[in-house]
């Protein structure tokens, strides 16, 4: 990492340092939480977790070559430095900030209730055409996550995509603290998280503390087609950008050719410009995180060209609208996490299929008291997308499973419907439920642990 020396970081984090003066001037090789990852030289901060108290790794850190370490408590009488503070968690997202002010390097901060880690590597993937990129990896987008992304920029990193989630009022001023980004992004305001942030105002409210922090003379890229984006007016007095399919749009998609499960064509407009790309991964939502991506190269210097290549050559992660083909069955494992737009999308991405289609959906949470509509709407949404077989996992899917019944009674339709309580429940059944060459669609909440049942259907 960057030159960051001991003095800098006690200063940085309001810490009283212990030890030899001499080790004041001494830069850490990198700052870990996890005592595994701390390298010769690094810095160890010790945060208590839910299960596990960092603090009790301090001595076979330092033992293991460490050159500090923070911590909440007094280690007593011992002969390695360290550097005390009120709160290591706190600590560590001012270490964090005082890092990336030191560095000389644009910031995309992504957020956005449904979307935020497809754009983010959508536009990671654009803006690798042209520049050395460091992006957020798996879900460390949060108060821990994101300032350990933040460790990870290198000198040779020209330009950082991070992702930015919050679940509550306050978290995303205090990540926006740390990430200082040039460039925001907001996919779109839907209604994941509405138990802590009470509606779709509150959670406009929440994701749009990201522009407190924002550099000077930065770009704000917003989704046109939102109504709560579109015709918002942030106080630091930038004018938005706008990206959608409406033609007030700057960034906007015309003659858009659906592909099914190989994905999107479709001619691009820009304020200077018209191209034609094609996207990889199936879905209409994609469309939307290619023209995110346009606009970011655009406020980037980059050419058409340049993120034409980025649009075609942005492939799935795991867990995120991934097609697995098997010998036996073609499965869209978009298990990471699920709230009621992107379950919705991702029925709709199902749909194309010319086979059997096969939704295997769980529970959804934190949707506050609107939650057993919203899994009831998930099934009319599948019964009305024409989904063959219907599988809801979970206490909260028996509402999902009720409207897809409803909805099929009264309108004729063919989806057929079933509940189980567990996983296990449903394994034991899968063998007379699933037919050679479906496609099967595996989505929920994070904590319903559906890479399971993806696991499950690969064996």
């Amino acid at each position: 990492m960057k030159h960051m020396s001991l003095q800098e970081i006690t200063h940085a984090c309001h810490g009283v340092y212990h030890g030899h003066a001499v080790f004041l001037a001494k830069e850490v090789s990198n700052v870990a939480i996890d005592s595994r990852k701390v390298e010769k030289g690094g810095l160890f901060i010790a945060l208590k977790g839910a299960r596990v108290d960092g603090h009790s790794f301090i001595p076979q850190v330092m033992e293991n070559g460490a050159l500090c370490a923070v911590s909440e408590q007094e280690p007593g009488d011992v002969s390695y430095p360290y550097i005390q503070v009120d709160s290591c968690e706190q600590a560590l997202k001012d270490i964090a900030e005082h890092y990336r002010t030191s560095l000389d390097i644009k910031v995309v901060g992504i957020s956005g209730s449904v979307g935020k880690t497809s754009t983010k590597e959508m536009i990671a993937s654009v803006l690798g055409q042209k520049y050395r990129v460091l992006k957020t990896e798996g879900n460390f987008n949060n108060e821990i996550g994101l300032p350990l992304t933040v460790f990870n920029i290198r000198e040779e990193h020209e330009i950082a995509v991070l992702e930015m989630g919050i679940s509550g009022f306050g978290e995303m001023t205090r990540l926006a603290k740390v990430a200082r980004p040039d460039i925001c992004v907001l996919t779109n305001i839907g209604s994941a998280h509405l138990e802590n942030l009470g509606s779709r105002d509150g959670i406009l409210k929440a994701k749009t503390e990201m522009f407190t922090y924002m550099n000077a003379g930065g770009t704000i890229i917003l989704n046109g087609d939102d109504d709560k984006l579109r015709g918002f007016t942030p106080e630091n007095g930038i004018s938005p950008v706008y990206f959608g399919l409406d033609s007030s749009c700057a960034f906007r998609a015309e003659h858009i050719v659906n592909r099914g499960l190989k994905g999107t064509t479709a001619e691009f407009v820009t304020p200077v410009s018209r191209f034609c790309a094609h996207i990889n991964i199936p879905g209409s939502h994609m469309v939307h995180n290619a023209l995110a991506g346009i606009a970011v190269g655009y406020a980037l210097g980059m050419t058409d060209e340049e993120i034409a290549r980025g649009i075609e050559a942005n492939v799935t992660i795991a867990g995120r609208n991934n097609l697995i083909e098997t010998d036996r069955y073609t499965i869209i494992d978009d298990c990471y996490n699920a709230n009621p737009a992107s379950m919705k999308a991702s029925l709709d991405v199902l749909s194309f299929a010319d086979t059997r289609t096969v939704a295997i959906l769980g529970s959804m949470f934190e949707l506050g008291e609107t939650s057993e509509k919203m899994h009831y709407d998930v099934g009319v949404h599948a019964a009305e997308a024409g989904i063959n077989v219907l599988i809801c996992i979970g206490d909260l899917t028996r509402s999902t499973a009720r409207g897809a019944e409803e909805t099929a009674e009264k309108k004729g339709l063919s989806t057929k419907v079933f509940h189980f309580d567990t996983k296990a429940d449903f394994f034991r059944e899968a063998g007379n439920l699933l037919k050679e060459k479906d496609t099967i669609l595996v989505k929920a909440s994070h904590g319903m642990e559906f890479p399971e049942i993806v696991k499950h259907l690969q064996e």
